[in-house]
């Protein structure tokens, strides 16, 4: 066992024998106790997780799925979301989305779904390429074509990642690239999501 993934393993067991883990309706009482907490499990590229202040909610716009669908992200209330933005022409998005595949196969079976929306010119064919290339599978694909989830989210540069309570409130955001398969990314997601 790394010494990364035996401080993640103790910092989860603590927060357990705290009560600090929270299910979906404890999801907005984060307490700066349990943000302190989620905190301490931030290790590596994690470190750049923000936790807001005051859970903010979703803005009700509709995205497209791979079929030219309209739909919207209210098919996941009652689970945690890590929302990913990415493009296919980004590169660090082609290095991160294999471990957000990974991320979701870990909680496959938890109130976990990793939810990834490709903003503004992305073709549906140009996304499956994308994911056919890096052997993703797991993950939807989502569109966001006109980018007004994207700007009524703030989404200024990719990827970002928004971490979402199952009230539908952004709790988190991440700037940029990360290993959302690593210890750390695990912990802080088992501590939120305990419970639920």
């Amino acid at each position: 066992m790394t010494g990364t993934l035996a401080k993640a393993m103790y910092l989860g067991v603590a927060l357990l024998a705290s009560g600090a883990m929270l299910g979906p309706a404890q999801a907005a009482d984060l307490s700066e106790a349990d943000i302190a907490a989620l905190k301490d499990l931030r290790t590596g590229d994690m470190k750049k997780l923000l936790f807001a202040s005051e859970p903010t909610p979703l803005p009700r716009m509709d995205i497209v799925d791979a079929a030219g669908a309209s739909t919207s992200l209210d098919a996941y209330k009652g689970e945690w979301l890590v929302l990913n933005f990415w493009a296919t022409w980004c590169a660090p998005c082609r290095v991160e989305m294999p471990m957000l595949s990974n991320l979701q196969t870990h909680f496959k079976d938890e109130p976990v779904r990793v939810v990834t929306v490709a903003t503004g010119r992305n073709s549906p064919q140009g996304i499956k390429r994308f994911f056919d290339e890096i052997e993703v599978d797991n993950l939807p694909e989502y569109r966001d074509p006109t980018q007004a989830l994207a700007r009524a989210m703030s989404i200024l540069g990719l990827p970002i990642t928004v971490i979402i309570d199952p009230e539908g409130r952004e709790i988190a955001r991440l700037r940029g690239d990360a290993h959302w398969d690593s210890p750390s990314a695990i912990a802080i997601l088992n501590a939120l999501s305990s419970g639920s």
